[in-house]
């Protein structure tokens, strides 16, 4: 490897690690919640980051830009695929005003294919989307289809034990147990949420579109149960509550309780 490319490999691999470090520009339960989805996505970013520079990623249903700015803000080649105009022009204002260039389609998930085309991407987002698409299983092919050979999907869904936890924490006995008897996991008629997973569905899912899981982790575990007044008034604790997350994400246990479940699945 020259010495130039092995400089850009080098810029490539210090962005990713940036990536983990994103979160610590927030503050108190906004960091919380996201740093375990951060840290894995440097951890992804590190493995599959091109040697000759930063790679293509596509966030699905990226919106305003919550993923998609920062890691164009490292380097990356981002392009946001989402339905809603308002939210691409939101998205096109955000990245002008970091001074970076993010590509905005829109369109849905299962279009993916005809939008961009076949192995589009080194890594694809698709974060809080599949709760919501008419056919998960059709998306799952179309976002397979965008991933390159060896590139990673980074999935991240409701889960269902969560809910459960959740309404009956709140003294909605009934509706926890209509969430674990539910295929899709809804509580009631009012559920705002079409569907939610668990690591069983959520991995046969994308087994089921040809993707191999390699790690999946819980997000918001413990953040969701903690008032946010304590994590934002207090930055030790807020610091003690991310060590705490990060050492359950993957707790074969704790993950399944966990209101977000992550799943990193590779292109075979």
């Amino acid at each position: 490897m020259s010495g130039e490319v092995k400089g850009v490999a080098v810029a490539a691999q210090q962005a990713g690690r940036q990536a983990g470090q994103h979160g610590r520009r927030q503050r108190g339960s906004s960091r919380v919640r996201s740093a375990v989805l951060w840290e894995a996505l440097r951890t992804v970013l590190e493995r599959i980051a091109p040697e000759d520079g930063p790679g293509d990623v596509v966030d699905v249903g990226g919106g305003t830009g919550g993923f998609a700015v920062p890691l164009a803000e490292l380097g990356h080649r981002v392009t946001v695929v989402d339905s809603s105009p308002d939210a691409l022009a939101a998205l096109e204002r955000r990245a002008a005003e970091s001074g970076v260039t993010v590509r905005a389609v829109q369109g849905d998930a299962v279009d993916l294919p005809d939008l961009l085309g076949a192995d589009a991407a080194d890594l694809v987002l698709c974060h809080s989307v599949l709760e919501y698409v008419e056919d998960p299983a059709a998306a799952m092919v179309a976002l397979t289809a965008a991933v390159r050979p060896g590139g990673s999907v980074s999935l991240l869904v409701a889960g269902q034990i969560a809910a459960a936890l959740h309404r009956a924490a709140g003294g909605h006995f009934g509706d926890a147990r209509r969430v674990l008897a539910d295929p899709d996991g809804r509580w009631g008629d009012h559920d705002r949420t079409p569907r939610r997973f668990t690591r069983e569905t959520l991995t046969d899912l994308a087994t089921g579109a040809g993707l191999a899981p390699r790690e999946l982790h819980g997000v918001r575990i413990f953040a969701d149960l903690v008032p946010g007044a304590l994590v934002d008034a207090d930055a030790d604790s807020a610091e003690a509550l991310i060590a705490l997350e990060s050492a359950a994400a993957t707790h074969p246990v704790l993950r399944e309780l966990a209101t977000q479940l992550h799943l990193v699945a590779d292109r075979r």
